[in-house]
């Protein structure tokens, strides 16, 4: 193979679905390529080429209009124009359906271009004898996107350190037991001697059931059975078992199956030990409840501090394990709670009792429980109506003892001031009342865009019926206002995904991050921000971007496969995002959000344009509605 054929071999391989071929396929394709040369300005087809084609561009750009001249997308070095394709995958025996790709648009090279282009029929031969190709062309962006999130998924379980280690790596041993006639009493008292919170029972030393201090609870207390009663009366007959030789993983799914804490482990048929979903679960390491149990347990500030430099280290351990954005985000936001809830009661200590009811509320994405390692903070306090002028002494004390706090642990302070310490957040409950009218009843397009964030609203501390009213009062105002939510899209369309690709995506053209994606605020929040409308239209509580769109789907907002199609793209920005963020965080830079298109696989490249592409059909939908 001379040095020409070489190289386009290499360019043709690194091609989605081309780079899953073997060599000799690949080769043949190349044989068959035709190669065209495009001047600027030039359509598609090239002259004289009228049979259906796949055109590859090499070098140059194009430009897909839609009939009425909108641009549909950009095409660069390694896309493929499917416009020109009608590709009949023909094979009854397979039962492979047609697929017809419709030429409803219009391409022109944006620049002088080079482009390979195969005949349809070869494409269909390859087709027919590799699936994989048509499924890649069969599939729109929507579908294929949702292939590769399952494949995560699997990928995700596969990846867990307790597939790769054994049950035997936790079981406790010797196993506590109590004989079938022993009474209920007596295995209380054993196990609460022993520290235990399960008991094996036995009947002439074999295993015959097993007891827990739940079962003691609902089967025994709850229901009003004497304590002298035998504990074979309340035991669970024909317990789960696993052996001793089954891999950690295989437990936890037991149990999680079965709804069962604890799990005798056997060997040879003999109970030998004891696993819990404790057990387990502590061994993924700086998790967020191991992070929430010591910060409870802080004496101090310093302490604080010093537990938060740990977080970090958190995000990359989750980030290696393959956990989902949605995990990261929860324990994140977990164990940001578990901060502030730590410092409120450290002020307590200080300040003495509140004057009146409050709630410390979270705002933004601490509130959606989708905050990462030392995002900063938005907050706010809602006080109780009858709280009096001189009472909010004691409550700036607070929100300016904890928000400090907060910066000092990592959590930097709010850029647009949206903190507790900020007298206009800090209100009595009919002032919030008060403001959200005031935002739904007589929106205006740059108050509401400023006021966003407090839609999305969690009670973290205090008494959680205050905001729960505010809550249900703005949803009553928000489902039946037309108007609110034509103003709410409106700010929301401002974000947009960087469709207008040209040799890939657009890009930043300067400054620090220049050269890259802002995944963030182009990717993520304009879902975020089509979720929250979708929630307020239809007034569903929930403020989880994941829990909004499928409270929403099948609803006037939104369709169910369109909900599906949302989710798999939040999940897929998410994952780059938090791989994107753990890299940074591994060589101790800032974990920004501002992703370079080379720190991707071609493969990454189109899933994250199939994402894009879901974004933007649902805010053109939100968009041609009002």
């Amino acid at each position: 193979m001379d040095i020409e054929l070489s190289e386009i071999s290499s360019f043709i391989q690194s091609i989605p679905p081309f780079d899953s071929l073997p060599k000799p396929t690949i080769a043949l394709l190349i044989r068959e390529l035709s190669i065209n040369y495009l001047r600027k300005g030039e359509a598609l087809p090239p002259k004289g080429i009228n049979e259906p084609r796949l055109y590859i561009v090499r070098k140059g750009a194009l430009s897909c209009l839609s009939r009425n001249g909108e641009l549909i997308s950009r095409l660069g070095e390694g896309d493929l124009c499917t416009a020109f394709c009608k590709h009949d995958l023909q094979n009854t025996k397979q039962g492979i359906s047609n697929t017809v790709f419709k030429n409803q648009s219009h391409v022109v090279t944006d620049e002088d271009s080079l482009l390979y282009s195969v005949e349809n029929k070869i494409l269909a031969d390859i087709g027919n004898k590799y699936p994989c190709v048509n499924d890649y062309f069969s599939h729109n962006s929507a579908e294929r996107l949702k292939q590769k999130m399952s494949q995560v998924n699997e990928e995700a379980i596969i990846s867990s350190s307790l597939m790769n280690t054994s049950v035997s790596n936790f079981y406790h041993s010797p196993v506590a037991g109590i004989a079938c006639d022993e009474s209920i009493q007596q295995a209380a008292i054993h196990m609460t001697e022993k520290g235990y919170s399960c008991l094996v029972v036995l009947d002439n030393n074999k295993s015959v059931g097993i007891v827990t201090d739940k079962d003691i609870r609902r089967r025994c207390v709850a229901k009003g059975i004497a304590i002298t009663t035998p504990i074979s009366e309340i035991m669970t007959r024909n317990m789960s078992t696993i052996d001793i030789k089954s891999n950690a993983y295989d437990a936890l799914m037991a149990m999680t199956a079965k709804h069962i804490h604890h799990l005798p482990v056997t060997q040879e048929g003999d109970v030998v030990g004891m696993v819990t979903v404790t057990d387990l679960m502590n061994n993924e390491g700086h998790n967020a409840v191991n992070f929430s149990s010591i910060i409870h347990k802080a004496k101090n500030l310093t302490e604080l501090k010093e537990i938060s430099d740990l977080l970090p280290k958190l995000q990359i351990r989750l980030a290696k394990l393959g956990s989902s954005a949605d995990h990261v985000g929860k324990s994140i936001s977990a164990i940001t709670m578990a901060f502030t809830k730590r410092l409120i009661e450290m002020a307590e200590q200080r300040y003495g009792q509140a004057p009146v009811p409050y709630a410390w509320l979270a705002a933004g994405s601490q509130a959606r429980q989708e905050q990462l390692a030392h995002s900063d903070q938005d907050n706010a306090i809602i006080i109780c109506n009858s709280m009096k002028p001189y009472d909010d002494a004691w409550f700036e004390n607070l929100a300016h003892f904890v928000c400090d706090g907060l910066a000092n642990c990592g959590f930097i302070y709010c850029p647009g001031d949206i903190m507790a310490t900020n007298p206009k957040w800090r209100q009595p409950m009919r002032i919030w009342q008060s403001y959200f009218s005031d935002w739904v009843g007589t929106p205006a397009p740059k108050a509401l865009l400023n006021a966003s964030v407090f839609f999305d609203l969690d009670t973290l501390y205090g008494d959680p019926s205050l905001l729960k009213i505010v809550r249900s009062d703005m949803l009553s105002k928000t489902q039946s206002n037309s108007l609110f939510i034509a103003h709410l899209t409106k700010n929301a369309l401002g974000l947009r995904p960087p469709l207008g690709f040209f040799r890939d995506f657009v890009l930043k053209q300067n400054g620090k991050h220049k050269a890259t994606l802002d995944l963030k605020h182009n990717g993520i929040a304009p879902i975020v921000d089509l979720a929250r409308i979708y929630a307020l239209s239809q007034g569903i509580s929930a403020v989880n971007t994941i829990e909004r769109i499928q409270q929403a789907a099948g609803t006037s907002a939104i369709t169910k496969s369109s909900a599906e199609n949302l989710l798999d793209a939040y999940a897929f920005l998410g994952m780059l995002r938090v791989k994107h963020q753990a890299q940074k965080l591994i060589l101790v830079q800032e974990a920004d959000n501002y992703l370079s298109p080379k720190e991707l696989s071609k493969l990454e490249r189109e899933h994250l344009k199939d994402a894009f592409k879901v974004i933007k059909t649902l805010q053109d939908s939100r968009q041609a509605s009002f």
